[in-house]
């Protein structure tokens, strides 16, 4: 099971892909951004609402070059994480 990081801003790297979730009527969407300014909130990659487990996937590819690399989650007021989605610290 893949375990993610929490999204601190100011604190996460730059170059990171971050996933965010949030809640769209009632239910769990998700969009990715990259950082680029450790000040800012990123970039959005082109994306839609994404479903979580796509979301997830799709921030994986994104980091192919650096397989270690960690994913960074954010999660908005109200969203709750889904033991299914992996584990996040």
């Amino acid at each position: 099971m893949r375990t993610y990081q929490t999204y601190r801003r100011g604190e996460t790297p730059v170059g990171s892909v971050v996933v965010k979730f949030y809640r769209s009527g009632e239910v769990v969407r998700a969009f990715l951004r990259e950082i680029r300014d450790i000040d800012e909130d990123g970039t959005m990659f082109p994306s839609e609402e994404l479903e979580p487990d796509v979301a997830l996937r799709l921030a994986e590819n994104k980091r192919q070059d650096d397989p270690m690399k960690p994913i960074f989650i954010e999660l908005a007021e109200g969203v709750e994480w889904d033991p299914c989605w992996g584990s996040i610290r």
